[in-house]
C-alpha cells in the first residue's frame, strides 16, 4: 500500500502541471509562440501550439487516472526530450528536465494501485 502513494503522488502532480499548461496554451496560443522552434517554421506556430496542447490535455488526464501510465510516461518523456533541447540551457529547460525525470520516474514505476481502473473493479 504504501509503495503505491510515490507513483500517484507523481502521476497527479505531472498530470495537473501538464494540463495547467495545455489550458494555457489553449486560452492564449500567441503567448507560447515563441517558443515554437525554427525548424517547424513551415507551419503555423498557433496551430503547433493548439496540437501540442491538445496532447499535453490528453497526457495529464491519463495520468492523473492512472491510465496507460508507462507508456504515457514514456509519450511525454520523448516529448519533452527535443523541447528540453530547442530551448538550450536555462530555467525553462532546468524545469522541463525536473518534469522529465518524474515522467521517465513513471515510465519504471507505473501507476501503482490507485488508478480508475482499480477504483472501478473496488466498486463491482
Amino acid at each position: 500500500m504504501k509503495k503505491d502513494i510515490p507513483p500517484f503522488l507523481i502521476r497527479i502532480g505531472l498530470g495537473i502541471v501538464v494540463l495547467w499548461f495545455s489550458i494555457n496554451q489553449i486560452s492564449d496560443p500567441t503567448k507560447w509562440a515563441f517558443l515554437v522552434p525554427n525548424y517547424m517554421n513551415f507551419l503555423n506556430p498557433a496551430d503547433v501550439i493548439y496540437i501540442n496542447a491538445a496532447l499535453e490535455a490528453i497526457i495529464g488526464t491519463l495520468l492523473i487516472f492512472g491510465l496507460f501510465t508507462r507508456v504515457i510516461g514514456l509519450i511525454f518523456s520523448l516529448h519533452l526530450i527535443p523541447i528540453i533541447l530547442s530551448l538550450g540551457y536555462g530555467p525553462v529547460a532546468v524545469r522541463d528536465f525536473g518534469l522529465l525525470m518524474a515522467s521517465l520516474s513513471l515510465v519504471f514505476s507505473g501507476s501503482g494501485n490507485f488508478t480508475l481502473v482499480n477504483f472501478i473493479k473496488r466498486k463491482s
